[in-house]
């Protein structure tokens, strides 16, 4: 296990006054051990950010290390990572055994100690039934544990994962997001993930790093990024559904932008006027679509509440204590919110 620090790093395509900059001096110290998962919307710089680490980028300025070593200059089989992708690259014509021992026979291990590692990877992902099998044989999810078990057995200072879940239908990107969980606990190998999929972000992080334009907009803990995001980008981005920006709404400050969570509205015999436009249904909860002035607001009713009837008007209130102030010009969160 290793530490990753990102030392003002910076990635450009191109050189000179046609260089088109794509990563902005992202600086960050991930601990030995730690689950961070990267996470923003297409084109953010993420994945860029994780190919650096595994040597696949080159680095345009400052610094990235893993552990005590700057690995600028290391060519990629040298740095002691392992990567998962969203394409599982499984070599079709072997075994599963054989997939996942492939690294270790090119590496010239024994044979004896690449049964041990592909046996004990095996058992960690509940593999060992599958060891016969060729990947046309399984399904998505055992695919994509072949693949993991192919990165474990490697024994790497750092586990590299660039959105593996994308190809997996809900139910089994949920399953998955358990295992990697599990693997983690078990393992506690420092590991970087890539999604563009807030929910995994949430759910599987310690850390979050926010990707927005190249630029590291927050990087705390998923209670933090959520409760106390940085940046209206982060606010919006984080959450589902969103949270509420108001720019007009009666009482927001001058230059300021007003932020509250969906969650944190309820019905009310005074605070604003809303229409209501639109309810989605959602089992135990619903998400009320109203119009305040001409902006938009939603809001999340448990199933045991009142919902007015579309085209009514009615009245909601927020929590004081659960507001959000933003600089309107430069979305920054305000120091006193």
């Amino acid at each position: 296990m290793a530490a990753i620090s990102f030392r003002n790093v910076i990635k450009r395509y191109g050189k000179g006054a046609k260089a088109n900059q794509v990563i902005h001096g992202v600086s960050a110290e991930i601990e030995t051990g730690e689950f961070v998962v990267i996470v923003g919307p297409s084109g953010c710089g993420k994945s860029t950010l994780l190919r650096m680490v595994a040597g696949l980028e080159e680095i345009s300025a400052g610094e990235i290390s893993i552990g005590d070593r700057v690995v600028n200059d290391i060519e990629p089989a040298q740095r002691d990572i392992a990567m998962v992708f969203q394409n599982y690259a499984l070599y079709p014509h072997m075994r599963v055994f054989d997939n996942m021992a492939y690294g270790l026979k090119i590496a010239g291990l024994p044979r004896d100690e690449i049964k041990k590692r592909v046996d004990n990877a095996a058992r960690i992902l509940e593999l060992g039934h599958l060891l016969d099998r060729k990947p046309r044989e399984l399904s998505g999810g055992q695919r994509q544990r072949v693949a993991m078990g192919r990165a474990i057995v490697r024994q790497p200072l750092v586990f590299l994962f660039d959105e593996p879940l994308s190809n997996l239908d809900a139910k089994l990107r949920a399953q998955t997001r358990l295992e990697i969980q599990k693997l983690h606990r078990e393992l506690g190998i420092t590991s970087l993930f890539v999604t563009h999929d807030q929910v995994e972000a949430m759910t599987l992080a310690q850390r979050i790093i926010v990707m927005n334009a190249g630029v590291m907009d927050q990087f705390g803990t998923p209670e933090e990024v959520y409760l106390r995001p940085a940046t209206t980008f982060v606010a919006s981005f984080m959450g589902s559904p969103p949270m509420n920006l108001l720019r007009h709404a009666p009482g927001v400050r001058p230059g300021a932008v007003l932020g509250i969570r969906p969650e944190h509205l309820s019905f009310s015999d005074d605070g604003w006027l809303v229409r209501i436009e639109q309810i989605e249904m959602l089992g135990a909860e619903r998400l009320i679509h109203a119009r305040i002035g001409d902006e938009q607001l939603v809001m999340r009713a448990d199933e045991g509440v009142a919902v007015p009837e579309l085209g009514s008007s009615v009245r909601v209130a927020a929590r004081q204590d659960r507001l959000h102030w933003f600089d309107a010009g430069s979305g920054k969160r305000l120091s006193d919110a």
